[in-house]
């Protein structure tokens, strides 16, 4: 079995979150390798996990890594934006809170055959549900130049988007991630390789983000989750790219039934507040752990509160 052993973001900031919200089901819409359902299971008996992912792997490693806890676990192999789906596969009518730990696990990440890593030499894959036809090959080798370009500027906040199209579109066929990540490279002007990180890393994280459809079914799965929640649960998102943060920003804030009105009239946009914004937590890792874990670097934490519906008044 392939280990899926790291170390969860922000984890102790996680689990004070979790310390406040009702005993029940937490839903892990992003089991990985379990690591964020350990320590809430560890820290709170009252709780147990409906654990969500693509990645059969994930969750055989997960249950693995679980098993002191199997009496509080279930999994469900589906994409997040399918949480009513898994709810009612398991009978679970509402739920304490839900954890979107969002972007790619170290070892999917580690393992060259899934073609996740510009650093590791294998097909270019990115698939985080490998039933899935649909690939980063199919991307690279299909898409025209302004496909490409669009998706690398979009999904990667890369400004070199249209010379890295150029130089794909001129080296296909492209089979490899290492040939990938050379392209790449080469299309970047020399001075700003030298600065932001590996020159291939936003295109890649492009790729993968477009082959998933991450940004598009993030919306969804948000809403369920905050529609599930009890009154006093939680929902919590670690971002790791602005497109993400953005997504969660804009659906926590019309949960938090933020009203467009005028000022000095009445509200007539029919805004509802089910949620508050949790004030007062770390929104960032802490310069230890980022030290120790890159990965948590460019984490980003949100986190609302459900509240019983309430209408909000205009401004």
């Amino acid at each position: 079995m392939t280990t899926f052993e790291h170390d969860p973001v922000m984890v102790d900031e996680i689990t004070a979150i979790f310390d406040a919200v009702p005993a029940g089901t937490v839903v892990d819409a992003t089991l990985g390798g379990g690591g964020h359902s350990h320590a809430l299971l560890s820290r709170r008996a009252d709780i147990d996990i409906l654990g969500i992912d693509q990645d059969a792997d994930a969750i055989a490693a997960a249950l693995d890594r679980l098993a002191e806890f199997a009496d509080r676990v279930r999994t469900s192999r589906r994409r997040f934006d399918e949480l009513d789906e898994a709810l009612a596969e398991h009978g679970v009518t509402e739920i304490s809170g839900a954890l979107f730990d969002l972007g790619v696990s170290s070892p999917q990440l580690d393992r060259p055959e899934r073609g996740f890593s510009y650093r590791n030499d294998g097909p270019i894959d990115m698939r985080m549900n490998d039933d899935q036809q649909w690939s980063a090959h199919d991307v690279v080798n299909g898409y025209d130049r302004d496909q490409l370009a669009r998706v690398i500027k979009t999904h990667g906040d890369e400004r070199f988007a249209r010379r890295i199209a150029d130089a794909i579109v001129a080296a296909r066929p492209v089979e490899t991630t290492t040939r990938l990540a050379e392209i790449v490279t080469t299309a970047i002007p020399a001075a700003a390789r030298r600065t932001g990180g590996h020159p291939a890393k936003r295109t890649f994280q492009a790729i993968r983000i477009e082959v998933n459809a991450e940004l598009d079914v993030l919306p969804a799965a948000l809403d369920q989750a905050v529609a599930a929640t009890v009154p006093g649960g939680r929902v919590a998102v670690l971002s790791y790219h602005s497109g993400e943060d953005r997504i969660a920003k804009q659906r926590f804030s019309v949960a938090a039934g933020v009203c467009d009105c005028p000022h000095d009239l009445p509200c007539v946009c029919g805004a509802i507040q089910t949620v508050r914004v949790v004030r007062g937590i770390p929104k960032r890792a802490s310069a230890d752990e980022q030290a120790r874990n890159r990965r948590s670097s460019s984490a980003l934490l949100r986190v609302v509160e459900k509240t019983e519906p309430t209408p909000k008044a205009a401004g």
